[in-house]
């Protein structure tokens, strides 16, 4: 149960409430912002290779690129960017190779790496004023035939160059202004076609190339700073997308930024019928650590082809995309606060979906134009937030609850009335709707199953977040396959038939825990806080006798108490996952208690607790019904607020086994 104010637990206890609930929207999916792109600049550059972008602390954008017809380095500096600013100025800083270049910025402090001509070796220029003027370049490295480059820098001017030479990823470290020797790193791979890097605690890398098995490969690896690992160490390889062998798919282009969350932009290039070079943007939940690889699937970028990718950079107000010939940006917005308009809010939330409904007053045709217009943030895919509360001794008092995704709306009119209705669904949609675009597959005593579930929740863009979980859940390693076409809601229903665990998703975040019998009550009804109404139900179990069968073994676990009244109910299941006779024991156990946790045990509808959630356990008392603190867990929770007509402002309680 989310934890409440002492004044607004008080005031949804009084007899004579004031209602309050409070509804806004933002442009996110799943807690990241949604970037609307806007092209800025559309230019002639020919040549077109190697680029890098960068944005120092006066908010001046740095560009460099490499003119494969010379081979020249060209570089730009535009001040205060927008719409109105000219991208077309370059200064060309003389003839190079055509390979790698790399930009980092911090503060006043810009790095520009490149490759010069001549022998093998590795150039830097360095700049203490913004990238305004650079020194003369420094050379770092010679004998080693560098093509792709990326480069991190922190706030103290301490900084990083990671570059590919031949089948190795080498890294230069600069600290208190001096540069260290080429290092390679202690991780391998068949070939290197793209790296990208930033700063984040340590450095955070992707990589691209093929494993030793020539798969088509993105990696994420760790160059430790001292944060989650140890400084000039290297962590393994965590797969972020693969592709098979005479697949004709590769990746390549890689650049990277943290801005609001890591955001990635990479080129899947595809040689069969029909080809193509389509650069793919992905991220992962702000709150998700890098090793855990939780990156959402791909999503393409339109625009086509572009065989060196587009690079991004940033700060708090814009994201920033360029190319050698383009410059897009895109707003991070703010939060349109709709609550004023809101006549009336219907959301019912359950194990595996939820749903919302708000109604918006439109008499004088103020959100006519979505999705433009003063309401922009309104569109399809936009994070709407619904927070119960009421006015209290502290005033309008919410708290905040779990949000939904818009799928659109509709226009009513009638009578000289007229409304927006907008439909929205909770995160479970965001799961559903996800589909595996190639098969994904781990081999037993790889990844356990919490650490799967990682990976698919990411793809959806959800974060997983771990209280109370099972000891299985982390401890079973099974041989695990998600097949294409497979959507993530049956994948993870898949995974949690093998624990004790369940999830309840609480806007972008899916919370895996066990569910205890003995798990303490958060809340009570029925003493100070009234029930409108309830029913309790009884029914007999659907099933009270469970079998698995695994490896050459098999288990039972049954309710005899219950098989006395009406015989056994058998459910079976097989999975050879279970090679030992615990772990088949245990999933008996665990089948058996799932079904008991499936049971309708009845309802409450009460004035809203507007701190309620899923898998809360409250406790009931209700004289009539010869009810004193009986223990249920909340499995479902329907919401509804309306101020028209007569005023309604009701939460029915799905109550279910403890």
């Amino acid at each position: 149960m989310r934890t409440l104010s002492a004044t607004l637990e008080a005031a949804q206890k009084e007899p004579s409430t004031v209602p309050f609930v409070k509804v806004t929207v933002s442009t996110k999916i799943a807690g990241v912002e949604n970037l609307q792109w806007t092209r800025l600049y559309t230019g002639g550059e020919t040549g077109k290779s190697f680029h890098a972008p960068a944005m120092p602390g006066d908010g001046s954008l740095l560009r460099a690129r490499i003119d494969s017809g010379g081979p020249t380095l060209f570089y730009s500096r535009v001040i205060n960017p927008g719409p109105s600013s000219t991208y077309s100025a370059w200064e060309a800083k003389g003839a190079v190779s055509n390979r790698g270049v790399a930009l980092a910025a911090s503060g006043a402090n810009v790095i520009l790496a490149y490759v010069p001509t001549g022998s093998p070796a590795l150039n830097v220029y360095e700049s203490p004023n913004y990238g305004a003027t650079f020194g003369s370049p420094i050379l770092l490295v010679s004998g080693l035939a560098i093509t792709w480059m990326a480069a991190t820098m922190k706030s103290n001017g301490d900084a990083v160059i990671f570059f590919t030479a031949g089948t190795q990823l080498y890294r230069i470290r600069r600290t208190s202004g001096t540069w260290g020797s080429a290092i390679a790193w202690t991780n391998s791979a068949n070939t290197l076609t793209g790296v990208a890097a930033v700063h984040h605690g340590d450095n955070h890398l992707v990589v691209a190339g093929t494993d030793g098995n020539d798969n088509p490969r993105l990696w994420a690896t760790i160059f430790g700073d001292g944060s989650s690992q140890p400084l000039d160490t290297w962590s393994g390889l965590f797969d972020i997308e693969r592709a098979s062998s005479g697949s004709d798919v590769s990746f390549r282009a890689l650049h990277m930024a943290r801005l609001d969350t890591h955001r990635l932009f990479f080129v899947e290039k595809y040689t069969g019928t029909i080809a193509y070079e389509r650069p793919q943007a992905s991220w992962f939940p702000p709150t998700v650590s890098f090793a855990a690889a939780a990156w959402h699937e791909p999503v393409p970028f339109d625009l086509e082809p572009e065989s060196y990718g587009v690079a991004i950079t940033g700060d708090s107000t814009y994201a920033w995309l360029t190319t050698p010939d383009g410059v897009w940006r895109a707003p991070f917005t703010s939060e349109l606060d709709a609550s004023q308009d809101v006549l009336e809010v219907v959301t019912s939330d359950r194990r595996d979906r939820g749903q919302a409904r708000v109604t918006l007053r439109n008499d004088d045709g103020r959100y006519n134009d979505l999705p433009g217009g003063a309401f922009a943030q309104i569109r399809s895919g936009a994070e709407l937030a619904i927070s119960p509360g009421y006015v209290t001794s502290a005033g309008q008092e919410v708290s905040p609850t779990p949000r939904y995704w818009i799928d659109g709306w509709e226009y009513t009119s009638a009578g000289g009335r007229a409304t927006l209705v907008v439909f929205a669904s909770d995160a479970w949609s965001l799961l559903s709707r996800w589909r595996a675009r190639r098969q994904h597959e781990w081999a037993a005593g790889s990844k356990t199953v919490s650490q799967i579930l990682t990976f698919v929740l990411g793809r959806a863009a959800i974060e997983k977040l771990s209280v109370g979980l099972s000891s299985i859940a982390t401890s079973l390693r099974p041989a695990f396959t998600i097949h294409p076409g497979e959507d993530g809601l049956r994948i993870v229903q898949r995974l949690l038939a093998m624990l004790p665990d369940n999830i309840h998703v609480v806007g972008e975040v899916a919370i895996l825990s066990e569910p205890l019998p003995t798990d303490a009550s958060d809340y009570t009804f029925g003493a100070d806080h009234a029930i409108l109404q309830g029913r309790y139900a009884f029914p007999a179990l659907a099933v009270n006798r469970a079998q698995a069968f695994g490896d050459g073994r098999m288990a039972q676990d049954f309710d005899f108490a219950d098989i006395a009244d009406q015989l056994d109910r058998l459910r079976q299941v097989h999975d050879l996952n279970l090679t030992d006779d615990a772990k088949v024991l245990d999933r008996a156990v665990n089948t058996l208690r799932q079904e008991v946790l499936s049971q309708d045990l009845g309802e409450l509808l009460v004035p809203p607790n507007c701190g309620q959630e899923p898998q809360d356990v409250v406790a009931v008392t209700d004289p009539n019904a010869g009810l004193v603190g009986a223990r249920y867990r909340v499995v479902g929770l329907d919401l509804q607020y309306k101020r028209e007509g007569r005023p309604i402002y009701e939460q029915r309680i799905l109550l279910g086994k403890v």
